[in-house]
């Protein structure tokens, strides 16, 4: 008899919403709520009369953190999956810690004012998540979250110590819009905007935004170019995974994508410095995303499929050996099961499978921990159970 808060109603919010539902047994009780409650209560009129999980709503402000608390408090959840904005992590890790309830999200924290993110925010509430003998599980999305457990698969299975790894986000959907991205605008493009980075030797070697770029084969998908950018699992894996001297994350984009976004960005539309326009003042990338459309409203239109993963290079036996491992994601057949492109599937459906594994003690201990710092069995049953079934090559074509 599990109860989950789950705090957000958007894209990735409503995969999680209809996955806790399929997994009845586990999560028996879910309350959605949003600053929005229209949006929990049309996830709970759709699918309250298929499912055996008791669905509540509520309304809350996640910057407000009494709020927070008086709801969790009424509530009394045994996991709070925080699938909001990145920027309202602390303050719902500050009321979980409140009500010593344990923590789930899928992104790591970064300020409004301030295109950066990283963990250290995060990870300097472990000493009092540990004391009150709550766990937070932090980024348990795709990637970050699946890369980092696929890391700790290949770490347990398959090398004696990984040396190299590049983690390759490839989306081959097409939706059909000119200019749209795949979740949060303002989060996707202040991403795609900053400079890039990898970690070299244990230290950050920083790049000009999209300046290195390769070309790789996807299986399921095809020949795509992939930019490197900087992306916050590349700090944890390299705490976490033994062994390692490089780790890479590159994304696929279209040169329709990459020629709206310059042309937004010379004209200022990505800034985030607030600027007055009609005796106002508004932030431009704001501005923007109001006018983009809806990424949760993507689904019915995208085609295509994802190929999302984790190259390792390392040593078994004294033996230098290559291995990866990728999920394959199809659009349309997300969209027939739960109503959402696959970019919110992929994200979605982990964030299910972590409180899961929280709720059912497989991941239960006290303190501030990345996925990749659990036992990657059962998640990885897990993944080929509820909808992302992984796929492993011995003799990958690696990137150079």
């Amino acid at each position: 008899m599990s109860k989950a808060l789950i705090i957000g109603a958007g894209g990735v919010a409503g995969v999680v919403i209809n996955k806790c539902c399929q997994n009845s047994e586990v999560f028996t009780e879910i309350v959605i709520a949003s600053r929005t409650k229209s949006k929990c209560d049309a996830f709970k009129e759709k699918l309250q009369p298929n499912t055996k999980t008791v669905i509540s709503t509520a309304q809350v402000d996640a910057d407000n953190v009494p709020e927070l608390v008086a709801l969790i408090k009424d509530v009394k959840p045994d996991i709070v999956i925080n699938v909001a904005l990145p920027y309202q992590d602390l303050h719902i890790m500050d009321a979980c810690l409140e009500c010593k309830v344990d923590y789930l999200d899928t992104a790591n924290y970064e300020p409004e004012d301030t295109a950066k993110f990283e963990y250290s925010w995060q990870w300097a509430y472990r000493e009092r998540f540990e004391k009150a003998g709550i766990t937070a599980v932090l980024g348990c999305g795709f990637d970050p979250g699946v890369t980092g457990v696929f890391s700790a698969y290949a770490m347990k299975h398959e090398f004696d110590e990984i040396n190299y790894i590049d983690i390759l986000d490839c989306n081959g959907g097409d939706h059909g819009y000119p200019f749209a991205t795949n979740f949060n605008p303002e989060i996707n493009i202040r991403e795609v905007s900053a400079k890039g980075s990898y970690i070299q030797d244990g230290k950050w070697v920083e790049t000009e935004p999209m300046e290195i770029k390769r070309v790789y084969n996807f299986k399921g998908v095809g020949e795509k170019d992939m930019y490197l950018l900087h992306h916050e699992e590349l700090e944890s894996l390299a705490l976490n995974i033994k062994g390692i001297k490089r780790i890479r994350f590159f994304m696929t984009f279209g040169q329709s994508y990459l020629t709206h976004l310059k042309c937004l960005e010379n004209v200022g539309m990505t800034s985030i410095k607030p600027i007055m326009f009609e005796g106002k003042e508004i932030v431009p990338l704001q501005f923007l995303k109001a006018g983009l459309p809806d990424p949760a409203a993507l689904g019915p239109r995208t085609k295509g499929k994802t190929n999302i993963g984790c190259i390792f290079q390392g040593k078994k036996d004294g033996k230098d050996k290559n291995y990866y491992l990728y999920n394959i994601c199809d659009h349309q057949e997300c969209y027939k099961e739960v109503g959402s492109q696959a970019i919110s599937y992929t994200t979605g459906v982990p964030a299910m499978i972590g409180a899961m594994m929280v709720l059912t003690g497989k991941w239960k201990k006290p303190g501030v921990f990345n996925v990749e710092e659990f036992d990657p069995d059962p998640f990885m049953d897990a993944l080929n159970k509820w909808g992302l079934p992984w796929e492993e090559d011995h003799d990958p074509v690696l990137v150079d």
